[in-house]
């Protein structure tokens, strides 16, 4: 399988200096098909607005996201100042639904799923409650992501007996990235996603904000009653909003 490093020119809205495609769920899934057809490798990021403002300080990350094959705006803030920008962006593409949608596709098309990161648990219960929601979901492994970063090769070696054809990184902005990009060599998936706490999600370990709070588009605040310790990142979206309306 060959490596697909360099991100190739398309349809996308500079933000902060980084590349957004403007994307909504029918035309990421259609690109994320098309990637699942190539003898390639590729890096999908889900951006919000912490991970653009993360990604300012951050050489590495900030070239992670530069040569991805696609940048989905997974959040509202990101899908504001794109719409700010002239793009074109309608919806967030979230990381959360992306694992819906493509363990639906594995369900009907047999793509092989690797399911990494969270406590030691969680990724198991994810998956299990995954193949529930869509029976046949080809999910192959599993694995917590608490390791130290000298350890990548070692568990990338250990996913890479799995043969994956789609990976999903839980372990938080920007390490997953990070994880994904330094070994796209030896676990070889056509397709690896960050994806921040979809498994907590999946695995019931976490509650998704009720529909009506997706609606308000209030679902960060939502996050932040239930775990106060994301306070951190909560701090980052004014601090986004205001570099992008000083931005050119």
């Amino acid at each position: 399988m060959n490596i697909a490093y360099a991100k190739p020119l398309r349809n996308s809205t500079e933000i902060l200096g980084l590349p957004v495609d403007n994307v909504g769920m029918p035309e990421a899934m259609d690109a994320i098909k098309r990637m699942l057809g190539e003898d390639a490798s590729h890096i999908v990021i889900t951006a919000d607005s912490s991970g653009l403002v993360i990604a300012q300080n951050d050489p590495e990350y900030r070239q992670i996201i530069r040569e991805a094959d696609l940048v989905t705006p997974d959040s509202y803030g990101v899908v504001w100042a794109v719409k700010r920008k002239g793009g074109t962006v309608r919806e967030r593409v979230a990381g959360v639904e992306l694992v819906d949608k493509l363990s639906r596709l594995s369900a009907d098309k047999g793509y092989r799923i690797f399911l990494l990161g969270s406590a030691p648990g969680v990724a198991e219960l994810a998956a299990e409650r995954l193949k529930l929601l869509h029976p046949g979901c080809n999910i192959v492994g599993t694995r917590h992501g608490y390791f130290p970063a000298d350890s990548d090769t070692v568990v990338a070696q250990e996913i890479a007996l799995t043969k994956p054809d789609i990976l999903f990184v839980a372990m938080g902005i920007p390490r997953q990235e990070k994880f994904i990009k330094q070994t796209q060599g030896i676990i070889k998936a056509k397709v690896a996603i960050g994806v921040g706490g979809s498994l907590d999600v999946y695995s019931g370990k976490t509650k998704r904000a009720p529909v009506l709070i997706q609606k308000l588009r209030v679902e960060w605040l939502w996050r932040l009653l239930l775990n106060p310790k994301k306070w951190a990142k909560a701090k980052t979206l004014p601090k986004f909003a205001l570099m992008v309306l000083r931005s050119r």
